[in-house]
């Protein structure tokens, strides 16, 4: 009898002690269905050019998405220019902050700052509950906007990691027609119901892209428009180039930088030999690995097949749940 209590108790122990290591489940229906957006007064532009620049030319803000660890400090960096082509950046300007997310009931506003020579401002987020919120920029001068997503993570967050040009699009090339406006990126077979569907699981979606920084708009528009979660999205922001070199280096050091904030990247998914030397670089095991096109199934990885209809039956559907509460 005695045996059996021990038994008993040290099962009871083991699964409470489970529980508490696992993180809160993502999460998005407050940052998804935010209140009413704030609407600033508008405010005569401090610099003639910019309001010359504002006249004429479109909008092209964007803001980088942040992932940090519950406890951390978050800064966002947003990035005001205008015209796809041109890019000018909107320098000296005020720009109006806002929040809304998790546990939240109305937006809250961070403050009015200044954009830099680079068309840059860097919000102070501050330390925030763990989830997911919405931030959103406006531009005093002429009222137009930009929004990013903060994701606050908990250590044992797991996550399912995703390329973008030629994983869930059908060639890396797509990307430049859809940017200079030739066409709209063709998504594979069931790549947005394989999103949907880990998202069912409460895995945290990630994106990695080596896209350049400015191509963040229509990266977002085009998830979207796939009706798949938006965020997080991470695209380089040192970027210049539509096909950089160092693609690997540069997506496994982002990769080692999400491990050390105790994510854990489950599953991956990409299509380049620069995808497959980037996950095998930052650790993530071949049996996790999928790669579809060309390069599938090559140096040990897990072939994904012409598209991912079948692999969500196979595969996804068969996937526990994220270990997450």
């Amino acid at each position: 009898m005695q045996r059996l209590w021990l038994i008993i108790i040290s099962v009871f122990v083991f699964s409470v002690g489970h529980h508490a290591l696992a993180a809160i489940c993502p999460d998005f229906s407050p940052v998804n269905h935010p209140p009413e957006t704030p609407a600033p007064e508008k405010t005569q532009f401090d610099h003639m050019s910019n309001r010359l620049l504002s006249k004429f030319y479109t909008p092209y803000h964007m803001a980088h998405d942040v992932l940090v660890t519950e406890g951390d400090t978050a800064v966002m960096v947003g990035k005001f220019d205008y015209d796809f082509a041109l890019h000018k950046d909107l320098e000296d300007e005020s720009v109006h902050a806002y929040i809304f997310g998790t546990g939240m009931t109305e937006w809250e506003y961070l403050g009015d700052y200044t954009t830099d020579s680079d068309g840059k401002v860097y919000i102070n987020l501050g330390r925030r509950s763990a989830g997911d919120y919405r931030v959103y920029m406006v531009v005093a001068g002429d009222l137009s906007t930009t929004t990013g997503y903060l994701s606050v993570v908990q250590k044992n967050t797991e996550a399912v990691l995703f390329d973008i040009d030629g994983t869930l699009t059908k060639s890396d090339s797509e990307a430049v027609a859809a940017y200079l406006g030739m066409s709209e990126a063709d998504a594979y077979a069931g790549a947005a119901d394989m999103v949907k569907a880990y998202q069912s699981k409460h895995y945290r979606i990630i994106y990695l892209s080596a896209r350049p920084y400015w191509l963040a708009k229509d990266s977002r528009s085009w998830l979207g428009a796939q009706g798949i979660p938006a965020f997080h999205l991470h695209l380089d922001s040192n970027g210049e180039l539509l096909d950089p070199t160092g693609k690997a280096s540069y997506k496994a050091g982002y990769i080692k930088q999400l491990l050390s904030k105790g994510v854990k990247i489950v599953r991956v998914y990409g299509n380049a030999t620069t995808d497959i030397e980037a996950y095998e670089l930052a650790g993530i095991p071949k049996a996790e690995t999928y790669i579809i096109g060309d390069h599938a199934g090559e140096s040990g990885t897990q072939a994904v097949q012409d598209n991912y209809l079948s692999h969500i039956s196979e595969v996804v559907n068969v996937t526990s749940d994220a270990q997450c509460q």
